[in-house]
């Protein structure tokens, strides 16, 4: 029980950064979210789209049902984020690979709610 709690609220904090630190910054056009699209050369048109697909999968990821469609979903996006921020040169552990980090924290995430992801992913053979 306590790691479905663990794993609930590692989701929430997940789920509460991506919503407010950049998906809610895309809806909104704010500096942050437009400069980064610049750097890594992306077309404003975009911008809302990133944001609605970034909201999305979080969406999916909270619904215990999808959970795991938005695991995998959430994976592509950070993915292509990594591949984006690899592709013009932005700092390696701070920019590029927080992605992974990211990415990580949501798997652990669905790992510590999830038995059945347990069962397939054990720490421990037994």
């Amino acid at each position: 029980m306590k790691m479905k709690i663990a794993g609930w609220i590692l989701s929430a904090l997940i789920a509460l950064f991506l919503a407010g630190a950049s998906a809610a910054p895309k809806f909104m056009g704010i500096a942050a979210a437009t400069d980064a699209m610049t750097v890594v050369g992306w077309p404003m048109k975009y911008l809302v789209l990133i944001g609605c697909i970034e909201a999305g999968c979080m969406i999916l990821f909270l619904i215990p049902r999808t959970a795991l469609l938005g695991a995998v979903l959430t994976t592509g996006l950070l993915g292509g984020s990594l591949a984006a921020n690899l592709r013009v040169d932005n700092p390696l552990w701070s920019h590029t690979l927080f992605s992974i980090y990211l990415g990580v924290a949501v798997w652990v995430a669905l790992w510590l709610r999830e038995e059945k992801v347990r069962a397939v992913f054990p720490l421990v053979r037994g």
